[in-house]
């Protein structure tokens, strides 16, 4: 796959699109341009037929992503219309992520804060090490947060976790973090990439179809618009009028694996 910068690299491996946040010097601190590449990368995983899942990641041990890149604030955020032009870039990245319609995971490892946060957030799953750390300091650099950002954040762990996430500002371990319902799972540090391979193997093995289904009717359910019911009856009829619906019946009855095409 072609890149979009240096800093975001975008690759394919069997039925995983991998996107990598490469800037580890600055522990992968996410720059403007980096926040620009994401809807062209994760649009590009989505016209792949091969892709079924799509994995985010950080170059690098020590962090999946450190937050914006505030070196750039004074160049970038520094008047009204480029807060705006800003936010509007990083609206775009974050409904990428969040609409596509294949899973989704986040493979952290070390420090994950602020955008960092908001980026797994977006993501469908969230797979950490044992030491990760997750924080949004907003209230130590005076920043406002964007409506979505939250209510995906209360949507997750709830508004009294994400209340303290922001009140303190402070850094959260892996433990309290899957306590509180803000990753799926935690590994070893020395196992994450297994794990996480192991996982999108045993989803890619899953009709595609229902997979997608499943993603649409959770994204209604959490609507802020209310379910859109008609579009939940389509996506449903869409896998009892699947040819994979007949494979996986077949299957059944020969006592073998499926092999799902996505059709």
């Amino acid at each position: 796959m072609k890149p979009y910068t240096d800093k975001v690299i975008a690759e394919k491996e069997d039925h995983i699109g991998w996107l990598t946040f490469n800037n580890p010097e600055r522990r992968n601190a996410i720059s403007l341009e980096m926040w620009q590449a994401i809807p062209e990368c994760i649009s590009e995983f989505e016209a792949d037929t091969q892709i079924r899942i799509i994995v985010l990641k950080g170059a690098g041990d020590k962090a999946f992503v450190a937050g914006a890149d505030i070196s750039e604030f004074e160049k970038q955020r520094s008047s009204k219309e480029k807060v705006e032009f800003y936010e509007q870039q990083t609206e775009a990245a974050s409904k990428s992520l969040a609409e596509a319609s294949k899973p989704t995971i986040a493979m952290i490892r070390g420090f994950c804060v602020g955008g960092g946060v908001g980026i797994a957030l977006n993501c469908d799953m969230r797979i950490a090490t044992e030491n990760s750390q997750f924080a949004v300091p907003a209230a130590k650099l005076g920043l406002g947060y964007r409506y979505g950002g939250l209510k995906t954040l209360v949507d997750l762990v709830g508004p009294s976790f994400a209340k303290e996430i922001f009140y303190t500002a402070r850094l959260f371990s892996a433990s309290e973090a899957l306590a509180m319902g803000l990753v799926n799972r935690v590994t070893a540090n020395e196992h994450l990439e297994e794990y996480v391979r192991d996982y999108c193997k045993t989803i890619s093995r899953n009709a595609p179809l229902t997979v997608k289904s499943v993603k649409k009717i959770v994204r209604e359910i959490v609507s802020d618009q209310g379910p859109d019911l008609e579009l939940c009856t389509h996506a449903v009829k869409e896998c009892f009028d699947s040819e994979d619906y007949i494979e996986g019946r077949n299957a059944f009855m020969e006592k073998r694996f499926p092999v799902f095409q996505g059709r």
